[in-house]
C-alpha cells in the first residue's frame, strides 16, 4: 500500500510541475496570435500534464520500494 501511495503522490506533484511546465512552454514558443493563452492551457492541462502524471507515477513505483523484511508465514 505504502508504494502505491508513493506512486500517486508522485503523480500527482509531476501532473502539476508538467502542466505548469506545458503552459509556459506554449505560452513562449506558440505562433498561435488568437487564442495562445486558451491553447496553453489546454496543451498543459490535458496533454502535458496526464503524460507528466504518468512519468511520475512510474518513477513512484520505483523509488517507492519494496519493504526491507519479507512477510511472516
Amino acid at each position: 500500500m505504502k508504494r502505491l501511495g508513493t506512486a500517486l503522490l508522485y503523480a500527482i506533484v509531476a501532473y502539476v510541475v508538467a502542466a505548469l511546465a506545458g503552459y509556459l512552454l506554449v505560452q513562449q514558443l506558440s505562433s498561435n496570435v488568437h487564442d495562445r493563452a486558451v491553447e496553453a492551457a489546454m496543451t498543459g492541462a490535458f496533454v502535458v500534464g496526464p503524460l507528466g502524471a504518468v512519468v511520475g507515477f512510474v518513477v513512484g513505483l520505483v523509488r517507492g520500494g519494496r519493504s526491507s523484511t519479507p512477510p511472516q508465514a
